[in-house]
């Protein structure tokens, strides 16, 4: 697919679909792109469909069937996008960072393809609220799906989750306590963790 160079090419893009439950259109909303009037559009669409694509469906479309709900926070970003939210400290990552995470349509420095979006989880987030520990989500996601990375932040208790070819298994967070959870090589990596979630539901397909 091209680059899409009118309104009614955008269109088609945001119409193909990632997964049973998502299509493109549902991640290309960037409040970057709003309000500073840049837009987001996919410099190579296929790369991006095809990242998005297993990002939805090994990712986001369990957690959806399991927890009955997902809130897309913010996921896909183009280059320029996250260049500008980078330079003027928007929380974006930088540029070479990006790469292969929420910047979906460009491989990372390894030449690994990747994708990565930002989500709440309605069922946790009410659990949150009332005190609920982050890392108990953490573990569940980390016992049941093959994320590549999960980063968790305090409002709602969003996080990313991405998937890429080259899985890292790397856990870390904004929220108390702060810092690294796991890594492969670390003494808590391995094992079941259902210790840690009593009462979640299981893993759906």
């Amino acid at each position: 697919m091209r680059k899409p160079g009118s309104m009614k090419g955008l269109e088609e893009l945001g119409r193909v679909r990632l997964s049973p439950s998502f299509f493109m259109r549902d991640f290309l909303y960037s409040e970057i792109s709003v309000f500073y009037g840049i837009p987001n559009i996919p410099d190579n669409p296929d790369l991006a469909i095809a990242a998005g694509s297993r990002l939805c469906t090994e990712l986001l479309e369990p957690l959806k069937a399991s927890f009955g709900g997902l809130s897309i926070r913010s996921s896909y970003r183009n280059a320029a996008v996250n260049a500008f939210g980078n330079e003027h400290n928007l929380n974006c990552a930088s540029s070479e960072r990006a790469k292969g995470r929420h910047v979906w349509d460009h491989r990372d420095s390894n030449g690994h393809m990747g994708a990565m979006a930002c989500v709440v989880v309605p069922w946790f987030a009410d659990k949150y609220a009332d005190g609920a520990d982050w890392r108990s989500l953490a573990w569940w996601m980390h016992d049941h799906l093959p994320y590549s990375r999960l980063q968790f932040f305090p409002k709602l208790c969003a996080f990313n989750i991405g998937w890429s070819e080259a899985p890292q298994h790397h856990i870390s967070s904004y929220i108390a306590p702060r810092g690294l959870l796991t890594k492969p090589g670390m003494g808590n990596h391995a094992g079941n963790h259902a210790d840690w979630y009593p009462g979640f539901p299981p893993l759906k397909a």
